[in-house]
């Protein structure tokens, strides 16, 4: 792996490599705040617990796609 700046892809490796630090740290905010974002809300009150535990299993799905798209951008894959 050349990381030199004469590397044509460079440029491409550091954006990645900062969505990967970004997209890590909204993984650790959803971590942390999974109960606050994927809990009950009294304004929907049709809502179970199972739609409640697909949504979060659809979130967190798209986080971890992500974190694959820019780790392999990342190391250039």
């Amino acid at each position: 792996m050349n990381t030199d700046q004469s590397d044509p892809l460079f440029f491409f490796r550091v954006i990645a490599t900062m969505g990967f630090f970004a997209t890590l740290m909204a993984g650790i905010y959803l971590g942390k705040n999974s109960g606050k974002l994927f809990g009950a809300t009294a304004e929907i009150p049709s809502e179970s617990s199972s739609d409640r535990t697909y949504t979060k299993l659809l979130v967190f799905a798209a986080w971890v796609h992500a974190m694959v798209l820019f780790g392999a951008g990342a190391l250039n894959l």
